[in-house]
């Protein structure tokens, strides 16, 4: 990231604007090959194939032809996710069905496929309403490629990104940008280092086990995939808008403070909020939106969460999980619940509580396991079993309490620690302030008060990216690679 920094400024405040960008596209592809050069491949045949179509669009008036190439541009975009995504899933139903033997194929994930391949339907597609501008291959490839958003969003749109990557002003250095984005990035990656993955530890213990699990271990396994998810995605996404704004540079917000919905709809206006509005605009509102009456909104409404479910991945889990959500979607406008005068507690109590059933599913291998974890939530028993206990225990931090004294009442207590914790997070999410709303408050001011605030955020920033790189040994890939 220095390197990526120095480079980008240096040219950028020697009046090399596009040298910048060049240097900064260089760097993206640099990140995104060192996980697959096959992946990379994929990735730039895409690109490839996507630019050479919008141009032949561009380069007619004629209302068939321009149809023909965004028709071939949506196939060659569905077909490469489908097969690189889908199609396996695909065969293995196919023989469950009609007892066939076909052999699934055996091909790698390119990572972040299904973030750049919607980018480039919604270049495509925009492209094809005539609302883009003829960019140049070099300004299209450094948008696509943009490496903070690339791997797990957000979905940006090309009128947000490429125009500040032509800003000759967003070349030159400003400290106070440097200095949020440093700390919405410490800030991510302690989410991601200190809490989602220790979370993850007892997840992977409880789903491996889980005709073991009483009815108190599968709670707690339950709320503890709930946050993972959460502080991974968001770890994701202010790292992401860390590193955008310190190369002056603003993504879309992908991430609200979701836990703190009040309904299903509210969850969805803040959680990978791109994505939301990609379905809104690109398959919702075509498909008619809440133009056609009501029985037919609410049509729309399900067909996008079915394919929002798909998107996520190739699994009947997946699936359900979409259908869940598309199903309380379509209850709420159907009831008008927004209007119902029930307190905001016992709203935001179900809106969560639904949530994290939901995610239950989500994380599970197959469905048949979803529905096993279901059941021992009425299996009984109140103790924690043990292996989730002991695989909590090797987390340094909570070995540290442990030999700082407060060893006996750990072991006289054993379901206390992760508890606790538990607890802590879910009261974070429910009442501290997002990242975006920190960062809108760090400014290098001057007055007393300020100068005070900006010393504690500085120690922070410093703890927060010393404590989580002390932990990188034991880190684990980000949640939303996988989709």
């Amino acid at each position: 990231m220095p390197i990526v920094l120095l480079g980008y400024y240096l040219l950028g405040s020697r009046g090399h604007s596009r040298a910048a960008v060049y240097f900064l596209t260089a760097m993206s592809l640099g990140f995104y090959g060192y996980n697959s050069i096959s992946a990379l491949l994929i990735l730039f045949v895409s690109i490839v194939v996507n630019y050479a179509l919008v141009c032949l669009m561009q380069k007619t008036e004629r209302a068939a032809k321009r149809r023909m190439y965004l028709i071939i541009l949506l196939i060659w975009n569905i077909g490469l996710l489908f097969v690189y995504k889908y199609f396996s899933f695909f065969l293995e139903n196919i023989n469950l069905a009609f007892d066939t033997d076909f052999s699934p194929l055996q091909l790698l994930l390119p990572l972040g496929i299904s973030f750049y391949t919607f980018q480039q339907i919604s270049y495509g597609v925009d492209c094809y309403r005539k609302e883009c501008k003829g960019y140049q291959f070099s300004d299209y490839l450094a948008y696509i490629t943009f490496f903070p958003s690339i791997s797990s969003g957000p979905i940006v749109y090309h009128s947000e990104l490429i125009p500040q990557l032509q800003d000759p002003e967003r070349k030159k250095v400003l400290f106070t940008h440097l200095g949020q984005g440093l700390y919405a990035f410490s800030l991510g990656l302690a989410k991601k280092v200190l809490i989602a993955d220790t979370l993850a530890k007892v997840v992977s213990v409880g789903y491996a086990n889980i005709p073991e699990l009483n009815t108190f271990s599968t709670i707690l396994v339950m709320l503890s995939y709930s946050l993972q998810i959460y502080f991974d995605f968001s770890g994701y996404c202010d790292m992401a808008l860390g590193i955008s704004r310190m190369l002056n540079l603003d993504l879309p917000v992908n991430f609200n403070s979701p836990y703190k919905a009040v309904s299903i709809t509210d969850f969805w206006d803040r959680w990978h909020m791109t994505l939301t509005r990609f379905f809104t605009k690109y398959v919702y509102i075509p498909l008619g939106g809440s133009r056609m009456g009501l029985p037919r909104t609410l049509l729309n409404v399900m067909i996008v969460f079915l394919v929002s479910g798909l998107w996520h991945g190739a699994n009947w889990t997946f699936i359900l999980w979409g259908a869940l959500h598309g199903l309380l979607n379509v209850l709420e406008k159907a009831l008008r619940i927004k209007d119902w005068k029930i307190p905001i507690l016992l709203r935001r109590g179900f809106t969560f509580s639904f949530v994290t059933l939901a995610w239950s599913i989500f994380r599970a291998p197959s469905l048949s396991d979803s529905m096993a974890l279901f059941g021992r939530l009425f299996s009984g028993g109140f103790s924690l079993y043990q292996p989730i206990r002991d695989k909590f225990m090797d987390v340094i931090e909570i070995s540290f309490l442990y030999r700082a004294g407060l060893g006996g009442l750990m072991e006289s207590r054993p379901w206390l620690t992760l508890t606790l914790f538990i607890v802590v997070l879910m009261a974070a999410c429910f009442t501290m302030k997002n990242t975006q709303e920190k960062m809108a408050l760090f400014t290098f001011g001057t007055e007393k008060g300020t100068r005070k605030k900006m010393i504690w955020k500085c120690f922070v920033t410093a703890g927060l990216l010393f404590w989580s790189i002390l932990s990188l040994a034991e880190i684990s890939e980000f949640l939303y690679f996988t989709f």
